[in-house]
């Protein structure tokens, strides 16, 4: 099983570990794609602020992320599951889970980033601020910059099993599953039952809950059709849509009474 997180906005500090080494990171078919965009963002953050600020879509309380992304390649380097904070991150618990399902977080997470690509949570990154939403001067934008090397990279890290992709629609459009690994994709909406409303916060917190008990129960299911009877067994109540087509994704609602 694959799954496809976004990242958060906030990040922890990256504190005084050893600097970020590229090449040590998952997926190296990615190598050359991240260090292009590196190499611009800290060019950017190194030179006119307020264009950088611009860039990148920052508010005037974050102004110090600027400096922060100018600093990334001295910058101290955390496991990825360790700097991703947030709603979801919190929910998913990743530091109190046990020995078995740290393992298993280890093969099946990959967080999709901006800067990144998508890294595995166990590999070693600066704080950093860059959406994937970000249009760099020079790359332009990044949903597009990331979409020829991701569909070389991905399909051989998504293997024979399940994919399941909880990415919101920023992050989605960097790769999209095609083809035989489309057909064991399933999305996942998270809809306030009594309303059928997405809530963003409760949307997040239900996605880091669900991915948590996957993990802890060590479900492996083959295809989104398992997916459905694991989550069932799980307590969540599920709507599932089978594509109507090959090469589609599957579509399921996981429905949550409470807002919390």
């Amino acid at each position: 099983m694959l799954v496809l997180l976004p990242p958060s906005e906030g990040k922890a500090n990256s504190g005084a570990g050893v600097p970020l080494k590229l090449e040590s990171l998952s997926l190296p078919g990615l190598t050359a794609a991240r260090e292009a965009v590196l190499t611009e963002l800290v060019e950017l953050c190194a030179g006119d602020e307020e264009k950088a600020r611009e860039v990148l879509g920052l508010s005037e309380g974050l102004r110090g992320e600027v400096a922060k992304n100018a600093g990334l390649p001295a910058a101290g380097a955390r496991p990825a599951g360790e700097i991703y904070t947030g709603v979801l991150y919190d929910a998913l618990g990743l530091a109190t889970l046990d020995t078995a399902a740290k393992r298993r977080a280890a093969r099946s997470l990959l967080v999709f980033s901006g800067l990144w690509g998508a890294v595995r949570v166990t590999d070693r990154i600066p704080s950093y601020r860059c959406s994937m939403g970000v249009k760099l001067p020079g790359l332009g934008a990044l949903g597009a910059h990331w979409r020829a090397p991701m569909a070389e990279v991905l399909p051989e890290a998504a293997r024979a099993g399940l994919v399941l992709d909880l990415r919101s629609a920023a992050y989605a459009a960097a790769w999209k599953p095609k083809g035989e690994v489309a057909g064991r994709t399933a999305t996942v909406r998270v809809l306030h039952a009594p309303t059928r409303k997405v809530v963003s916060h409760f949307n997040k917190a239900t996605k880091g809950r669900m991915v948590r008990a996957l993990l802890t129960a060590g479900a492996a299911p083959k295809d989104p059709a398992e997916l459905v009877a694991v989550l069932r067994d799980l307590g969540y109540v599920v709507e599932a849509e089978a594509p109507r087509k090959a090469g589609t994704a599957w579509s399921l609602d996981v429905l949550v009474e409470e807002i919390h």
